[in-house]
């Protein structure tokens, strides 16, 4: 076995109820629920018309501007699979375009991360199939190798083994790792209830805003003795 070119076997990854429970939750309040220590970059956008990625991630790390291990795990993946790769970044070269997107459709998988380049934009942009990458180019890849698939990669310094469970919505994307899904989902469903109580008590004006004061005060700002007195 060859360290920088091979193909691994995936020995676990996320259950179908979970992918459908944290589908349901928005990035940001699972993010929350991670102390906010966890993300994949700011450049990393979402490119497709709209919709939440949810799904197991099968992992690939390629040679900047090459796709050929791309190509082998489109066919390795599983429906509802996430390909994730890890292109170093690059936006020299695209590492898709709307073919294989339109591949990974027919093949039923749930989307693709791109840390690096892809082509033509429109055609994504158009569907709703999901597609996140880090910017556009028009030079398309090489064919060449070397790269790796099932392997653990790193994005910006967030670590997505495979088969952990990745989410994605307009605010970017995130990992969940295969062992912390069942506390981080308790955590990140119980964020959103509250967050949803908070968004009913807003609309009916009965929000309270004492916290802010209480902070300041603690804090030692200037002026918090009339906050408190305001709010006592």
């Amino acid at each position: 076995m060859s360290a920088g070119f091979r193909i691994l076997e995936r020995t676990r990854k996320v259950n179908e109820q979970d992918v459908k429970n944290f589908a349901a939750i928005p990035v940001a309040n699972i993010s929350d629920s991670m102390a906010r220590m966890s993300a994949a970059g700011a450049r990393l956008r979402p490119l497709h018309r709209g919709g939440k990625l949810a799904g197991p991630a099968l992992t690939v790390k390629s040679r900047p501007g090459d796709n050929l291990m791309v190509h082998k795990a489109l066919d390795l993946a599983e429906p509802g699979d996430i390909v994730v790769v890890d292109a170093g970044g690059d936006l020299s070269n695209a590492i898709i375009g709307e073919l294989m997107v339109a591949h990974a459709i027919q093949r039923g998988l749930g989307g693709i991360v791109i840390h690096g380049a892809v082509r033509d934009v429109d055609a994504i942009q158009s569907g709703s199939f999901p597609v996140f990458a880090a910017g556009v180019t028009h030079r398309g890849p090489y064919k060449d190798g070397p790269g790796e698939i099932n392997v653990a990669i790193a994005i910006d310094g967030m670590v997505i083994a495979p088969g952990d469970l990745v989410v994605g919505d307009s605010d970017g994307l995130l990992c969940v790792a295969y062992e912390d899904v069942a506390a981080v989902y308790a955590a990140a469903k119980a964020k959103n209830d509250a967050e949803a109580a908070q968004m009913a008590a807003i609309r009916d004006g009965s929000t309270d805003r004492g916290w802010i004061d209480a902070a300041l005060l603690r804090l030692g700002c200037e002026g918090g003795d009339q906050a408190r007195i305001r709010h006592g």
